[in-house]
């Protein structure tokens, strides 16, 4: 293990070797689902590189819009493809910079103390009110809306549901318990101990999710490159998993 350890280092110290010995502030815009696993990364790259790290954390397109209206981002982490090729069509970040990070998996949730029976998704009918991210625009609560399109369950739904600014407000409302019930990414559910996960969509049969992550080609940061290399490092891909995340590649 002690060995292993000190190859992790030897290559993050390779990865950021690029790094000027400026330190700059780097923005970063990333769905709000990546909270917690990035504010941990965030220490090892600040102190190899000498960079502060500032986050704009929320709903995907909620970021793609502030983006593009001119707020300052150097890298953007998405939580779904859509917004991406929103920023890509206005020139914002280009194909050849993109990588696809991570995926998740969708999951029904309840507060930890319910009695509630939700053992499969027929029992969300049963339901008075159900958290959602914005089915209409926010990554998170349109997967969890084209899932239950998929299955024939939105029709039915779509009046108990009950907005969210994002998917951490959707986890919020669940575990203050004004709703019954909620649909949120696995990795939300497992940071929170006031809510129970009722049941879990199977990947093969849930919406295909996924999170890419681009430079901005606005920014002239020199430590950008850098900084995408850091959270598509192995480094990184060891903390995406054990929050949960199911890894799809980097560098």
């Amino acid at each position: 293990m002690r060995i292993r350890s000190l190859l992790s280092r030897a290559v993050l110290a390779l990865l950021l070797c690029a790094v000027p010995l400026s330190a700059e502030e780097l923005n970063v815009s990333a769905a709000a689902s990546l909270t917690d696993c990035l504010k941990e990364l965030a220490p090892g790259f600040e102190k190899a590189t000498g960079h502060t790290l500032v986050f704009s954390f929320g709903g995907s397109n909620d970021l793609a819009r502030q983006i593009k209206a001119g707020a300052p981002a150097d890298v953007f982490f998405s939580a779904d493809k859509a917004q991406m090729d929103g920023l890509e069509t206005a020139g914002l970040v280009r194909a050849q910079d993109r990588v696809d990070v991570l995926s998740n998996v969708l999951v029904a949730i309840v507060p930890a103390t319910s009695a509630l029976k939700l053992a499969a998704p027929g029992d969300l009918g049963s339901l008075g009110r159900l958290a959602l991210a914005d089915p209409q625009a926010v990554p998170a609560g349109v997967y969890a809306r084209t899932w239950l399109e998929s299955i024939g369950l939105w029709d039915g739904l779509k009046d108990k549901v009950v907005p969210t600014l994002n998917v951490r407000a959707a986890l919020a409302a669940v575990e203050s318990e004004n709703a019954d019930a909620g649909i949120v990414y696995r990795t939300d559910a497992a940071i929170s101990k006031r809510v129970r996960v009722a049941f879990e969509v199977p990947r093969e049969k849930g919406p295909a999710i996924v999170y890419p992550l681009a430079p901005l080609t606005g920014s002239k940061k020199a430590g950008t490159p850098a900084l995408v290399r850091y959270l598509t490092s192995a480094e990184a891909r060891a903390v995406y998993a054990r929050y949960g995340f199911v890894v799809l590649g980097g560098s």
